[in-house]
């Protein structure tokens, strides 16, 4: 298995193999809550507008999106973990969620163009994620950290991605180090600062932690576009 480490969009749209999307802060440890409170349908959206559009159409769908961390107007919920939980089952069971970020999201629909399959990636899957990699056996892995608005390398993903390599090939990993290359940059400390509503201090603490869920998020072409299916990893 060769590994390959790519960044922001155009790590994205340059990825090939099975593709590992990873947005730590915070699309992708969002995603996994829609699926443990009980939806039953994901679509990606990465065009804010379509979001809308289709958050119009189907008033009964749940939209959660952001633009540049800005909830989307119209939306549902901006792409907040706490925020998901705070609402609590209830409010996702048996309902389709449309889901619009500005890296992750839109990683995802890029990489989707050419990869051979698309995974979903963040520390709170990350171990089911890798079990399921290393049952497929593909030929080549790329590791994707969408970054900062998938613009600039963010030390999170770049962690998160590092994680991933060792689950899949015994590389070292430190998780001190992790923590401190990762809590005292900017791209934590703007949450913990506490200054605006939609950005939580409580959000990387759930976003930090490893491991939480046991099922693996798979990209999958859906009727009107792209949709994530949860499969539990037996691996």
């Amino acid at each position: 298995m060769r590994i390959l480490r790519k960044s922001c969009a155009q790590g994205a749209e340059e990825a090939e193999g099975l593709v590992v999307i990873i947005d730590v802060f915070r699309a992708f440890s969002c995603e996994p809550i829609f699926f443990h409170f009980g939806a039953n349908r994901v679509i990606l959206e990465a065009d804010p507008e379509q979001a809308i559009a289709r958050k119009r159409a189907n008033p009964e769908f749940v939209l959660v999106g952001e633009v540049n961390e800005v909830p989307i107007k119209g939306a549902d919920l901006g792409n907040s973990p706490t925020h998901i939980i705070q609402r609590g089952a209830s409010y996702f069971r048996d309902k389709t969620v449309i889901h619009r970020t500005t890296a992750g999201v839109t990683g995802a629909t890029a990489a989707f163009k050419r990869a051979d399959e698309v995974v979903l990636g963040g520390f709170v899957t990350a171990k089911a994620t890798a079990g399921y990699i290393k049952g497929k056996k593909p030929d080549l892995v790329t590791l994707v950290a969408m970054g900062t608005r998938a613009e600039r390398p963010a030390p999170e993903d770049e962690a998160c991605a590092d994680y991933f390599e060792h689950l899949l090939t015994g590389k070292p990993y430190d998780p001190v180090q992790a923590f401190n290359d990762i809590v005292f940059q900017p791209t934590a400390q703007k949450f913990l600062s506490d200054t605006k509503e939609y950005l939580p201090r409580e959000d990387p603490i759930f976003c930090l932690q490893r491991d939480l869920f046991d099922f693996v998020l798979m990209v999958r072409g859906g009727e009107g576009g792209l949709e994530v299916k949860s499969v539990r990893n037996e691996n």
